[in-house]
C-alpha cells in the first residue's frame, strides 16, 4: 500500500503591474531532478518546521525576496511518485512581493522570468501547478474571494 508524505511545500510568488498580476518562474539547474523544468518555488520541510516557516525559508534561499504579503491557498497539489510508492502532499502558499523587488536565484536554478498567468500555466509542467496559478489568479482579481485565502501574519518572524 502506498504511503502518503507531507514533507515539501509549494510556494507562488507574485507581483502586481500596470498590466495585471506576473508570477515568478525559476529554471531548475541541470545539476537538479527534473533538469531545465520551469517552477515555482518548493522544497522540503525541515524537521520541526511548519509548512508556512519552510515556503517563507525556501522563497528567501531560492530567490532572496521577502513578501509583502503571505497567504496559504485553498489548494493542496498532490502527485505520485512510482520509485518510492508514496503519494505526495503540498500545502499551496501564495506570496506577494513589490514589483521592483530583485530576484537572485540560487544554484539550484538557472534562469528566472516574471511571467502572466497565462504563461505560467503554459510553462508549468504539473497540473497541480497551474491550477494554483489559476486559483491564485482568480482569487486575487475578485478581492472578495481573495478574503476565503488564509493570510499568514509576517509581523511572526
Amino acid at each position: 500500500m502506498s504511503k502518503i508524505i507531507t514533507n515539501l511545500i509549494e510556494a507562488h510568488i507574485f507581483r502586481e503591474t500596470e498590466r495585471g498580476l506576473q508570477f515568478l518562474l525559476l529554471r531548475r539547474s541541470e545539476t537538479e531532478i527534473y533538469p531545465g523544468l520551469w517552477q515555482m518555488v518548493s522544497g522540503k520541510i525541515d524537521e520541526g518546521e511548519k509548512a508556512y516557516e519552510a515556503a517563507l525559508r525556501e522563497i528567501k534561499e531560492e530567490t532572496n525576496l521577502v513578501p509583502k504579503k503571505f497567504w496559504t491557498a485553498p489548494n493542496i497539489n498532490s502527485f505520485y511518485y512510482p520509485e518510492g510508492d508514496y503519494i505526495s502532499m503540498l500545502p499551496v502558499f501564495a506570496a506577494l512581493v513589490d514589483k521592483n523587488s530583485e530576484v537572485k536565484i540560487s544554484k539550484e536554478h538557472t534562469d528566472y522570468k516574471w511571467v502572466e498567468p497565462e504563461e505560467a500555466k503554459r510553462l508549468l509542467a504539473w497540473q497541480g501547478q497551474r491550477n494554483s496559478v489559476e486559483i491564485i489568479s482568480d482569487y486575487y482579481a475578485n478581492e472578495i474571494n481573495f478574503l476565503n485565502f488564509v493570510e499568514i501574519k509576517l509581523t511572526l518572524f
